[in-house]
C-alpha cells in the first residue's frame, strides 16, 4: 500500500504537491504584512487566491490555475513575481522553480539513479582533516564517505540497525526511526524538521528518484513526526548552525556546522559537511578527545590490514 509521502512522490501527484506547497506559503502571509486591508470575516488563513494575484500582476484566473498545479508552462518572469508576492524564501524560491521544471518531464516513469563514486582525492581531504569531523552526504541524506572523526563522533548512527547493507548510514532514516536519535539530538524536533526540508527539496529536484521515494515512503509508514513535517512543505536546500549532541562516550558536545557544496557529478547534489568546536571550551577538549581515539583506531585498522 502506498504511503502518505509515497504517493505524493507519484509523477501523476505532482499537482498536487505544487498545490500543497503554494497554499502552505499563501496560508502564512496576512494581508497586514503586504499592505491590504483587514477584514472583519475572512475565510482562509492568510491570504486569498485574488490577492496574490493583485500582487503578483496576474488573474485570478490564471493564479487559481497554477495554484491546481499547472505550472510546466509558466515563464520565470511570472514564477519570479509569484515567489515575491508569496514572500518566498531564496531556498523556497528555487523549489518553485524545481517544481516547475520537474513538471514538464513528470509523465516520465522513475529510475533509480546510479551511485556517484566518491573520488580518492576527496577521501584524502577527509582523511587530513584531523580535528574537525568532515562527511559527505547526497541529496538523501546518505552518508557516502567520512573521515575518522565523523565516524566516531557519529558512532550511535553508524552503528545503528538504520544503516544500509553496505554498513552506510541515512541521517533521516536514524533520525525518525531510531528511538536512540532522541538522546544523541539534543534538539531533536528541529533536527528532524531540517532533515525533512532538506529532503522536499531533494524531491523537488530529482522527482524521479526511485531511491528517494522509497526512503520517503519508509518513513512515512515508521513516523508520524515525519509525515507531519513532510505535509509542512518546508523546504532546506542547505544547512549550517549549531548541533548540540549527547556523545555516549564523551558526553554533551556543542559544535558549529557548515556545509559546502561538493560537485561530483553534474547532476547529483552531494555536499561536505564539517563540524567543529569554538576554542576554549569543554566541547573542544572534548571532540580533542574523540579525534585521539579515532586516530588511534584508524592506525591499528591500518597495521592490521598490513
Amino acid at each position: 500500500m502506498a504511503t502518505i509521502g509515497d504517493m505524493d512522490q507519484q509523477p501523476g501527484n505532482r499537482r498536487g504537491e505544487i498545490r500543497d506547497f503554494l497554499v502552505g506559503r499563501r496560508a502564512r502571509i496576512t494581508p497586514a504584512q503586504v499592505g491590504l486591508p483587514t477584514g472583519a470575516r475572512r475565510r482562509v488563513a492568510g491570504l486569498r487566491r485574488e490577492e496574490v494575484a493583485v500582487l503578483a500582476g496576474v488573474s485570478t484566473e490564471w493564479y487559481t490555475r497554477l495554484e491546481k498545479g499547472h505550472i510546466g508552462g509558466v515563464s520565470e518572469d511570472v514564477l519570479d513575481a509569484v515567489a515575491r508576492a508569496l514572500r518566498l524564501d531564496d531556498d523556497e524560491r528555487a523549489y518553485l522553480f524545481d517544481l516547475a521544471r520537474s513538471s514538464r518531464r513528470a509523465r516520465r516513469l522513475p529510475s533509480r539513479r546510479e551511485e556517484v563514486e566518491v573520488p580518492s582525492r576527496v577521501q584524502w581531504l577527509l582523511d587530513s582533516m584531523t580535528t574537525s569531523s568532515a562527511f559527505v552526504r547526497n541529496g538523501r541524506t546518505d552518508i557516502v564517505a567520512c573521515n575518522p572523526l565523523a565516524r566516531a563522533l557519529l558512532a550511535p548512527m553508524f552503528d545503528s540497525a538504520t544503516v544500509d547493507e553496505r554498513g552506510r548510514p541515512n541521517i533521516a532514516r536514524y533520525i525518525f526511526l531510531d528511538l536512540g536519535a532522541r538522546e544523541f539530538f539534543v534538539d531533536w524536533d528541529a533536527a528532524g524538521a531540517s532533515t525533512a526540508a532538506l529532503l522536499r527539496a531533494e524531491g523537488g529536484r530529482e522527482p524521479r528518484d526511485r531511491a528517494l521515494r522509497e526512503l520517503v515512503g519508509e518513513l512515512s509508514a515508521g513516523s508520524p513526526e515525519f509525515r507531519g513535517q513532510w505535509a509542512a512543505h518546508d523546504v532546506l536546500m542547505r544547512h549550517a548552525g549549531v548541533k548540540r549532541l549527547q556523545h555516549p562516550d564523551v558526553g554533551r558536545l556543542e559544535l558549529t556546522f557548515q556545509s559546502l557544496d561538493l560537485p561530483l557529478s553534474d547532476r547529483a547534489v552531494h555536499e561536505l559537511i564539517v563540524y567543529t568546536a569554538e576554542p576554549g571550551t569543554a566541547s573542544e577538549d572534548r571532540l580533542g578527545l574523540l579525534a585521539t581515539w579515532a586516530a588511534t583506531r584508524s592506525g591499528a585498522a591500518l597495521a592490521t590490514r598490513r
